[in-house]
């Protein structure tokens, strides 16, 4: 099995579909399945069960995989040792963060990156997925979640309290929510995790059972799209809510955890010179909008 066949083996073992290792692999289905095809027949080995639910891998897969996981880091290692030298200011940047923090502070970055070296081409993931730096699946990561893994490099960009906001047509509407009384009579957006967690719903500390949820999302910026847009009240960084004109309402309470902003690469390609490029960037959008 070469490397390029092992990528396809690996991008079927882990999304168990044609169409997920398609997509994985910008190809189409139809690649993937002859691809495979062929690989068993070469190795004299049933990699893998057809199922009604998908791809699951055979014991002889199973061995093929791990072997297969091996080739792809002493691959991967090789990309970064080599790149982590490359001095040339162009070529491809990989950039993964939520779409929040890629319209108002990577996108921004981007544009002075092009207008000082054009050459250089940053590819964005915006997403809530995350991304393998490991397996340089993205060069950059920008999130809102701090990683352990000793390998990478990891800064964090901001730090902003956690405030209630609501928009100024809600509360000529609905009125200002009274303390004490768990939101009573008052419409709430809701990030959806917090609801899956199982724990009572807090809103900058105030319980929230008296409240009417009309909404929940799993993005920030749903989130502020949706108390912008006068569905109801709800959480999010103070400096995001005052940008976007919102009112704060109990100013003197804030969450428990504050909003938190990570930029994470992996060790080995913090001097490449495109992706320090990058990171310069993003670094100084970030400073820009206030402490963190």
């Amino acid at each position: 099995m070469n490397w390029d066949d092992a990528r396809v083996f690996l991008a079927l073992g882990r999304a168990q579909t044609l169409r997920g290792a398609a997509r994985a692999l910008h190809v189409d289905q139809a690649t993937v399945g002859r691809r495979i095809a062929v690989m068993e027949r070469n190795l004299g080995s049933m990699l893998f069960l057809r199922t009604s639910t998908g791809y699951l891998l055979t014991a002889a897969g199973e061995a093929a995989f791990e072997a297969a996981e091996g080739m792809e880091a002493a691959a991967t290692e090789l990309m970064r040792r080599t790149q982590g030298l490359d001095k040339a200011l162009s070529g491809e940047v990989r950039v993964t963060t939520t779409d929040f923090l890629a319209v108002d502070f990577v996108i921004p970055a981007m544009a002075r990156v092009h207008a000082e070296h054009p050459e250089v081409r940053v590819v964005l993931n915006s997403s809530s997925q995350l991304l393998n730096l490991s397996r340089r699946e993205a060069d950059i990561a920008i999130r809102t979640q701090k990683p352990e893994n000793p390998d990478l490099i990891v800064r964090r960009l901001a730090r902003w309290p956690m405030g209630l906001f609501a928009s100024r047509a809600y509360l000529d509407s609905h009125g200002m929510p009274e303390p004490g009384r768990a939101f009573m009579g008052h419409d709430l957006v809701v990030y959806e995790p917090h609801l899956s967690e199982g724990r009572e719903l807090l809103l900058v500390g105030e319980p929230a059972g008296g409240g009417r949820i009309v909404a929940t999302v799993n993005s920030s910026m749903m989130m502020r799209r949706a108390i912008a847009a006068g569905l109801g009240l709800g959480e999010i960084p103070q400096y995001i809510g005052e940008q976007d004109g919102l009112v704060r309402l109990w100013p003197e309470r804030e969450r428990s955890r504050p909003y938190e902003v990570w930029m994470v690469t992996h060790a080995d390609l913090r001097h490449t010179a495109r992706i320090r490029a990058v990171i310069d960037q993003v670094v100084q959008v970030f400073s820009e909008a206030g402490p963190g």
